[in-house]
């Protein structure tokens, strides 16, 4: 083959692998977004990681009269597992990724949600 042709194929190849990501990534569901508001009624998911030795997101913003369930996934460990609201009354050790806090806040404002020492911190805004 030719540069020229060479060249040629790379740019396709480049320009493929960009539409395919992005036509694949266009129009999914928000995971973590802390700005996405759901329509009335629908469960609000959300799934903490862990990162930098803190809940990551670690704020998260939810509509008031929905529904939520915030689960944790596997890279969570230690008291981080044992997660709680406060404000809500909410204590649970979350054993594996299946496990949720289930809850509907009905009030506007800002939340603290922390593992059970204090160490992991996060912000939940409800709006």
């Amino acid at each position: 083959m030719k540069n020229g042709t060479k060249y040629f194929m790379g740019v396709l190849a480049i320009l493929f692998f960009a539409g395919y990501f992005m036509l694949n990534t266009k129009g999914s569901e928000p995971n973590n977004n802390q700005n996405y508001i759901p329509p009335e009624g629908e469960v609000q998911k959300v799934v903490l990681s862990m990162k930098n030795y803190n809940y990551y997101p670690n704020t998260i913003t939810v509509k008031a009269g929905n529904p939520v369930s915030i689960s944790v996934d596997k890279s969570v460990y230690g008291c981080f597992r044992s997660f709680t609201i406060r404000d809500f009354g909410i204590s649970k050790y979350l054993r594996t990724p299946e496990d949720t806090v289930e809850f509907t806040p009905t009030k506007p404002g800002t939340y603290t949600f922390a593992c059970s020492m204090g160490m992991g911190t996060g912000t939940l805004i409800v709006k």
